[in-house]
């Protein structure tokens, strides 16, 4: 069995003295419902007798989640079509689901006068049997046009051609990287389809195993805080396609915060088609509420990157930016003894502990949704609400100024067990204020009691951490920790490393490529500029990472310990691309990037801005 990630395809090849037969697998990247796969059979040159080759398939179309009933066939497929039997809320609907598949025969046989010979299966899976009918016609008419594996193909090279991250080093890396990636690829919406509905990342993307280790397909904080920066550097367009997702969700988690009596919007900590609650154990929905900043935090990436206003202004975005601030400020109650406001009885990210006042991740990440919103607000002349500036002000974030540490709430005691990341998280993604040394604690205090086989994606949060602190080996270090989360022979990486919890575990995919693609190059998004800091381990002497999308630009960096080359790829002219210009920290010498020019420095921290037309 092989896995052929440039085309995304499934392969298994029986060979023997008179044929080979090869069975192919995949899911068509631009005819999203459908899934196909071929049996081809070429005989040795020797033989010219009949070859016949037995099948089976264990496929049977009943299912404990749906009520199904059997339609009439369609161009030789068969057809069922139902719905679920739970809505996903008490009253609400019950979602249909229609399905049409090739029927598979008992065998296949290559005549005598043939020398090969390939067999086409298909496989539509929709909502509605107009769109299940539609996507088996298109695949019977590429079958027909010989091209069905071919478009699958090709749709997969566009998608490559648009982002690379590769690097001289060891090869067990690069090989973690193209998996990771092509994973996170292939959970996304489709290109060029700016119309498609999508429903978001789960966990492990569409599979699901048994006892709903693999989250029933919901979408957590997962989705926005560990998957969502790598898209939005490479494909901003999908990137919007999940916030469109959280927009569209946005009645359910005004519902969930008016059901616990606070205002604004509370998102839920497990989300399906609603935006209502879905999940089964009440604590996490009541308590983990820092999934609502985690949310907000994606929006201003979003923001930051592209200054798409028509999201924020038209498509929604301006009023779930308001009603998350509205609910940060409603959550928060003002203390009297120490004069600023907490935010009290909630679950960290670190779920061992719960109940607790003052998680420091909470607090950072609601003072930062409230502090985005308020620049929002005034970048489209819209009056910020004194609360907004109050809450963001005065919220408490917790922090031992004797020990120059963070602790994790409000009571907590150096040496408790931690589940996975979560105050290493205040320095990256959340870019806390802090002093070197301040961060340095952080990692050193928790690292030691954090869970080592815990969540994949803690340790790519403590290796960004020592890339900051410009410690490369120390940070490989916990980089080599998620290996014992990538399982052999196609790369795919299980939740925890002892083998338990979900699989295609795309959360630590995302953790693992954010380690490469924040933390060797040092890329931090601003409101004003993409920084770059990059630091390499002994062992990684270039890193190549192209398809950076900045301002509507297409940026390729290929750096070395001793120089970073930047070159623009593509600069659209319709509409315009904003002109970008790099500058160096240290000496602010300035260098206009412009199309199909490179430049180069020696490797210094700086950072990639817009530039007046005027610099060019």
């Amino acid at each position: 069995m092989a896995l052929a990630v440039v085309t995304g395809t499934f392969s298994h090849v029986l060979r023997s003295t008179d044929f080979t037969a090869t069975h192919q697998i995949y899911a068509h990247h631009s005819l999203v419902h459908l899934m196909a796969f071929s049996i081809s059979i070429r005989r040795s040159a020797h033989t010219a007798q009949p070859i016949t080759v037995q099948l089976q398939t264990p496929f049977v179309p009943k299912s404990q989640d749906l009520d199904l009933n059997q339609g009439p066939d369609f161009q030789g497929a068969h057809y069922v079509y139902g719905k679920t039997l739970v809505p996903e809320v008490e009253g609400g609907p019950c979602p249909t689901v229609h399905m049409l598949w090739t029927p598979v025969p008992e065998a296949l046989t290559l005549r005598g006068e043939e020398p090969e010979r390939s067999w086409e299966f298909l496989t539509a899976v929709a909502e509605s049997e107009e769109e299940a009918k539609r996507s088996y016609g298109e695949g019977l008419a590429l079958i027909a046009a010989g091209s069905l594996h071919s478009s699958h193909a090709h749709a997969w090279a566009a998608l490559w051609r648009g982002c690379c991250i590769d690097l001289d080093g060891p090869l067990p890396l690069r090989q973690a990287l193209y998996g990771c990636l092509y994973y996170l690829l292939s959970a996304l919406p489709p290109q060029g389809n700016p119309g498609f509905v999508f429903h978001g990342i789960s966990p492990g993307g569409l599979s699901n195993g048994t006892q709903g280790e693999c989250y029933w397909g919901h979408v957590f904080w997962d989705q926005d805080t560990w998957m969502f920066p790598n898209i939005l550097l490479f494909y901003p367009e999908a990137a919007r396609a999940i916030l469109e997702y959280r927009i569209r969700t946005l009645e359910g988690a005004l519902r969930n915060a008016q059901e616990q009596g606070y205002q604004g919007a509370k998102f839920p900590w497990e989300s399906a088609a609603t935006g209502r609650e879905v999940c089964p154990e009440e604590i996490y929905g009541a308590q983990e509420i820092h999934i609502t900043g985690d949310v907000l935090l994606a929006f201003e990436q979003y923001y930051c990157t592209t200054q798409d206003q028509k999201l924020f202004r038209e498509d929604g975005g301006w009023k779930l930016v308001g009603a998350v601030a509205q609910y940060w400020c409603s959550r928060m109650v003002w203390s009297e003894e120490e004069q600023c406001y907490h935010i009290k009885g909630v679950m960290p990210p670190d779920e061992y502990h719960y109940r607790v006042d003052n998680s420091v991740y909470t607090n950072a990440v609601a003072q930062r949704s409230l502090n985005f919103a308020a620049d929002v607000a005034r970048d489209f002349l819209i009056p910020v609400p004194e609360e907004w500036v109050d809450c963001a002000k005065k919220v408490k974030v917790p922090f031992d100024a004797e020990k120059k540490y963070h602790p994790e709430y409000d009571g907590y005691s150096p040496g408790e067990p931690v589940k996975q990341a979560d105050v290493v998280l205040l320095g990256f993604p959340l870019m806390h204020p802090m002093s070197s040394e301040v961060r340095r604690n952080d990692l050193e205090m928790y690292e030691p009691v954090t869970e080592l086989d815990g969540p994949a994606m803690t340790w790519s949060m403590f290796a960004v951490g020592w890339l900051e602190l410009k410690e490369a080996q120390r940070a490989q270090s916990q980089l080599n920790k998620c290996f014992s989360n990538i399982t052999e022979p196609f790369k795919v990486w299980v939740e925890n490393s002892d083998g338990s919890g979900a699989v295609n575990f795309l959360t630590g995919m995302g953790g693992f490529l954010q380690a490469v693609l924040f933390g060797y190059t040092g890329f931090r998004i601003t409101k004003t500029s993409l920084r770059f800091d990059p630091v390499l381990p002994d062992d990684i002497n270039k890193l190549k990472v192209n398809g950076v999308s900045y301002f509507g630009n297409k940026l390729k960096f290929t750096i070395t310990k001793e120089e970073i080359r930047i070159k623009v790829t593509e600069s659209p002219r319709d509409p315009p691309a904003s002109p970008l210009e790099a500058v160096l920290e240290e000496s602010g010498q300035r260098f206009p990037l412009r199309e199909g020019r490179r430049v180069s420095f020696p490797t210094v921290a700086g950072w990639i801005q817009r530039s007046s037309p005027k610099a060019f």
